[in-house]
């Protein structure tokens, strides 16, 4: 029997088991899990089978064509996107089993603790610092542009263990509870009026040893794993044809022939050809991602999700003229996902705005694709073997 029946007389028994219909949404997920439809890649007894990643797509069909419920990846996507692979790649086995399945679930949700106030782009330059003490750790420090940070049982963070050492080199990567005492979150207003990140203070927030991922400085490295995920979960995502921005402006075009003009007619052609083409290579992408994991192709591909994003969310405020100046909503909100496609097009545009800043800056992109994938020289970097202690601030 190949792989492909395996699996589907596996979803066969699984939908037998616990029809959807008459099955409690979280039991469903579970057994889900448990019966390693989950992530068919990740190994047995994990949420997989160890197959390969292409094949979760027959699992997915069956599914869906039963009515199945998903995981709401989009509330969840910090912790499918960028914390289950880090832990899988880095986690001991205790680590997986205790946070893969209610990460997958949606049980407990994860976000992101990497960015501060003067360590975005540069992230190597954090100042959160965590000192052991016995079989704990003590971190102090502040975080910024946390999203889902309000509705996050865990996050992944990254602290300073030892200010001696250059920068890269002196960085530890912990799992931490957002439930300890000495976390504090508080709401980021932004353009839209929302508030979908916060900046998190941290205050001797007690980390247990068995929660660090990977060996003591060597956070660094980890978190490449995560970020390289991030980029890939951001600009990679599986659309179909005319999914995401380019929907919404492409619909006013076909029903508003009034607002049609010969300059925007020709842009909105190069718009649709463009986010075809980034579409095609996301497909392409993923199914690089069947061999091996995420390099740095990925950035590329959150780089043209950004520019496609804030050009056609341009272009159609242009189209819709005085409408789409129009917001309906500047109520303070806690969203638990960013909606692009269910709101009015003077939210498209705004939010657009930050998709150049999050998942790693436009710039700090280009200098990936250009090192990393073009092979071209890197930029000088004096700072490179100073001890983080000694550099300026």
């Amino acid at each position: 029997m190949t792989d492909a029946a395996e699996l589907r007389r596996r979803t066969e028994e699984l939908l037998a088991a616990h029809p959807p219909a008459a099955t409690e949404r979280l039991d469903f997920l579970r057994a889900r899990f448990d019966a390693g439809l989950a992530w068919v890649h990740f190994p047995e007894g994990l949420g997989g089978l160890g197959l390969p990643r292409s094949l979760q797509a027959v699992v997915d069909a069956e599914l869906e064509a039963a009515g199945a419920p998903d995981n709401d990846p989009r509330r969840i996507g910090i912790g499918l996107g960028m914390a289950a692979p880090t832990i899988l790649q880095y986690g001991t086995e205790e680590q997986k089993r205790r946070f893969l399945r209610p990460l997958w679930t949606g049980e407990e949700v994860w976000c992101q603790l990497f960015s501060e106030p003067g360590a975005g782009s540069d992230l190597a330059a954090l100042g959160t610092r965590a000192v052991r003490e016995g079989e704990d750790w003590v971190v102090n420090g502040q975080k910024v542009w946390t999203s889902s940070a309000h509705l996050a049982r865990w996050a992944i963070l990254i602290a300073r263990t030892d200010p001696d050492v250059p920068k890269h080199r002196g960085i530890t990567y912990f799992v931490c509870d957002m439930t300890d005492p000495g976390v504090e979150v508080r709401p980021l207003r932004q353009i839209t009026g929302e508030a979908e990140f916060n900046e998190v203070f941290l205050t001797d927030v007690r980390i247990p040893d068995a929660h660090r991922l990977g060996e003591v400085g060597d956070g660094w490295r980890v978190a490449q794993t995560t970020l390289n995920n991030e980029r890939v979960a951001i600009g990679g995502m599986r659309l179909p044809r005319e999914g995401g921005m380019i929907g919404p402006v492409s619909k006013t075009w076909r029903d508003r022939p009034e607002l049609r003009t010969h300059d925007l007619h020709q842009r909105l052609l190069k718009l649709w050809v463009d986010a075809e083409v980034a579409r095609l290579t996301g497909e392409r992408l993923r199914q690089q991602l069947v061999a091996g994991q995420p390099g740095p192709e990925g950035a590329g591909m959150k780089l043209a999700f950004a520019r496609l994003n804030q050009e056609i969310s341009g272009l159609e405020v242009e189209l819709r003229g005085e409408e789409g100046l129009l917001y309906d909503d500047w109520t303070m909100r806690r969203p638990e996902l960013v909606d692009f496609t269910g709101r009015d097009a003077g939210y498209r545009y705004l939010r657009s705005k930050g998709n150049s800043i999050e998942g790693g800056t436009s710039e700090v992109l280009l200098n990936i694709v250009a090192e990393r994938v073009l092979g071209l020289p890197a930029e000088p970097r004096t700072d490179k073997d100073v001890a983080w202690k000694d550099l300026a601030r």
